[in-house]
């Protein structure tokens, strides 16, 4: 199993980083991507640029889609709607898990990827989701089988965790949660 994070101007760098380290640790090989391949990618608010190293490929077994971060709701938005531009078209076709961190899941319904699908995001955007077709889901990870989405910027940690639980097994996703001394919060919702 390998893993990609998939990069777009204006991500947040916490949703990135929480995932790429925990499934890193993991064992699991991961990369940061974008859809056009090698590049420097600047984060939301100018906070950091991260360098991509390969294209996003669809076939991969998992893939990660951050949010965007900006000062305000409406400059998010219109962060995650570009986002969603170059990224929907390319995961319409993604054959392995798609996970998202915060406004990732937002990213997705914008593209028209997660409509009547079970999700989260940040507390902020849930309505937003509801209003474009998704089932909002107030948890803080939720997991609808090749859909994983996690709530807010600080899920990213338990979202990579859960993943490693599913992929790696629950040996695994304790030693990686004790070598980063951190306590998963909440229990993952599961669709029935």
């Amino acid at each position: 199993m390998k893993a990609q994070v998939v990069l777009f101007d204006g991500f947040d760098p916490l949703d990135v980083i929480g995932p790429y380290e925990t499934l890193t640790a993991g064992g699991i090989p991961t990369e940061l991507v974008t859809v056009e391949g090698d590049r420097e990618v600047p984060a939301g608010l100018d906070l950091l640029s991260l360098k991509a190293t390969a294209r996003l490929d669809p076939a991969v077994g998992l893939v990660v889609v951050p949010g965007a971060a900006a000062h305000a709701e409406d400059e998010i938005f219109a962060l995650l709607s570009a986002g969603a531009a170059t990224v929907g078209p390319a995961l319409k076709d993604t054959s392995g898990i798609i996970a998202t961190v915060c406004g990732g899941s937002l990213l997705l319904a914008i593209a028209g990827l997660i409509k009547g699908r079970n999700a989260t995001t940040n507390h902020l955007g849930l309505h937003a989701l509801e209003a474009m077709g998704v089932n909002a889901v107030r948890a803080r990870v939720v997991d609808d089988g090749d859909l994983v989405t996690a709530a807010g910027v600080t899920s990213g940690v338990d979202l990579g965790l859960h993943l490693l639980e599913r992929l790696a097994g629950a040996q695994k996703a304790l030693e990686v949660e004790e070598m980063f001394a951190h306590e998963r919060r909440g229990t993952a919702w599961r669709a029935a």
